[in-house]
């Protein structure tokens, strides 16, 4: 089984490239979604969550209040390191079943989808390839425009606190460029890239 860490700037397309793959046959573990499970309501991290930011960061419905928690975060660094600090082990738990259950039913090309791939280090020695969706910031703040509620601001401040664009780029083995490229075109370079994938005889973590 080959694993290939898929990462890429907030509005950069990784999502759609990330769909693409699965639809060529790929298994996908996305971290975001064992994140988002772990802080949904009776989530396994929502009482360290109450213990250590108080429950003005729960929903109602008892679960992780998003946006309350990336103001703060974005506001204070080291809360941002308490919440990696409670999360991020429970993540790496969480994929390391879907690893296994994945080695178990004989998957050969999987994909870790990992926004924060180049900061947190540790997947770049878990990974064989590292695939980086590229685009300009000024284009990866119009996507988010578009789709978000999200002011300029905002998203700057996330793009702050993730990789820049040339750090992404000097880890990569493979560059997906989705500055203007039509669905098409990332079709046809995904293929190419999943063509090439399932050659390559990678060394499981």
């Amino acid at each position: 089984m080959i694993h290939i860490g898929l990462t890429g700037g907030i509005g950069s397309g990784k999502s759609t490239v990330a769909r693409m793959w699965q639809d060529l046959g790929a298994t996908l573990l996305d971290a975001d979604q064992v994140s988002r499970s772990l802080t949904a309501p009776k989530g396994a991290a929502m009482e360290a969550i109450r213990t250590h930011f108080g429950p003005d960061m729960i929903t109602p419905e008892g679960a992780l209040d998003r946006n309350k928690m990336r103001e703060l975060v974005f506001s204070d660094p080291s809360k941002k390191s308490l919440l990696e600090h409670l999360l991020h082990p429970m993540i790496a738990q969480a994929s390391e079943r879907q690893i296994q259950a994945a080695k178990d039913q004989g998957v050969q090309v999987l994909i870790h989808d990992i926004p924060l791939l180049v900061e947190s280090k540790k997947w770049l020695g878990l990974v064989d390839k590292v695939l980086v969706v590229d685009c300009s910031p000024e284009t990866q703040i119009q996507r988010v425009k578009a789709r978000s509620a999200l002011s300029t601001e905002q998203i700057e401040n996330i793009m702050r606190a993730q990789a820049s664009r040339q750090e992404r780029l000097q880890v990569a083995d493979w560059v997906i460029e989705n500055e203007h490229q039509s669905l098409e075109d990332l079709k046809v370079a995904v293929q190419a890239l999943y063509s090439l994938a399932k050659t390559h005889q990678g060394a499981s973590p």
